[in-house]
């Protein structure tokens, strides 16, 4: 589930209460279910010595935004903006979604749809998969696509549809629905990705304030890797509030989104998880997609 185009607090219900002394601190991510499912525990102020936090829904091209503007504490945004914004953010080792199999589709009306020079609707140009789409292309489309086209993630399948646009790059759980539209699958993005690279998918990662300094983002990670391994250990108590906020997913295939988005890599990116985000923003910076990343621009503390 694609989030609203405008930012939407949490119910006061997904606010963790705050320590004495202490402000919440803003914690934005996706009403996806795999932020939700991720991240319900501590939301709901259950995850004990945890940071108190207030949670605000926002698309994911808002809180890519909102990160290369320095707003908000902690954000779910796309590695595809880290090279912009790593100055004042920290990566956290944790809470974000890497994976393999989980790669953004090219869309189309017809099967086998030539894109040269054709208009291509994205959900944003500062995305994992509009970074992972320009390398598959460069690679497979000698004559190179035409107009890129952001709309709304939840606009894109209908405009596909429509005749609006000639494709579409699609994330998430429109894996498991493009054929509802009555569309085909053109490329796998990460299919390629990983045939070409042989790493893992980097899609969303999980950045905090560098100025919170360096014991409350040792917490904050903490944080994170404790609420997915309460998720793990009782799904049924974050199932509520995942199906609150996927709107209109069936609850199969708000699993089979979990399934998919949340992994190891989501409790720890591990020395394989950072070797995808360095592989896939060094070959975006050669490309000309991205600033380069600075000497120890990944380190977390």
């Amino acid at each position: 589930m694609s989030a609203d185009s405008a930012v939407t607090p949490a119910s006061a219900a997904s606010a963790s209460p705050a320590r004495a002394g202490d402000r919440p601190l803003g914690l934005v991510y996706s009403p996806c279910p795999n932020d939700t499912f991720t991240f319900e525990a501590w939301a709901h102020g259950r995850v004990p010595g945890a940071p108190a936090v207030d949670v605000t829904f926002a698309d994911i091209d808002i809180t890519n935004g909102m990160a290369e503007r320095g707003e908000g504490d902690v954000l779910k945004v796309s590695y595809a903006v880290l090279p912009w914004v790593l100055d004042e953010y920290a990566l956290l080792p944790c809470g974000g979604a890497l994976g393999r199999g989980c790669g953004p589709l090219v869309l189309t009306r017809e099967p086998g749809t030539d894109l040269t020079g054709k208009t291509v609707a994205v959900p944003s140009e500062r995305s994992t998969a509009y970074l992972l789409f320009r390398l598959w292309a460069a690679a497979t489309v000698p004559g190179g696509v035409g107009e890129i086209v952001v709309m709304p993630f939840h606009e894109i399948m209908p405009a596909v549809r429509d005749g609006k646009v000639d494709a579409g790059l699609v994330i998430h759980e429109a894996r498991f629905t493009y054929q509802n539209y009555g569309l085909h699958s053109l490329a796998d993005m990460g299919e390629h990705w990983e045939s070409t690279t042989g790493l893992a998918i980097p899609l969303g990662a999980i950045i905090a304030k560098r100025s919170l300094g360096e014991a409350t983002l040792r917490e904050l990670a903490a944080a994170a890797t404790a609420s997915v391994r309460m998720a793990w250990d009782a799904p049924e108590v974050s199932r509520p509030y995942v199906l609150e906020h996927s709107q209109e997913l069936e609850p199969s295939v708000a699993e089979q989104h979990i399934a998919l988005y949340v992994n190891e890599f989501t409790a720890e990116l591990g020395d394989e998880g950072y070797a995808a985000i360095t592989g896939l923003l060094d070959r975006a910076a050669a490309a000309g997609l991205v600033p380069p990343l600075g000497e120890g621009a990944l380190r977390f503390v």
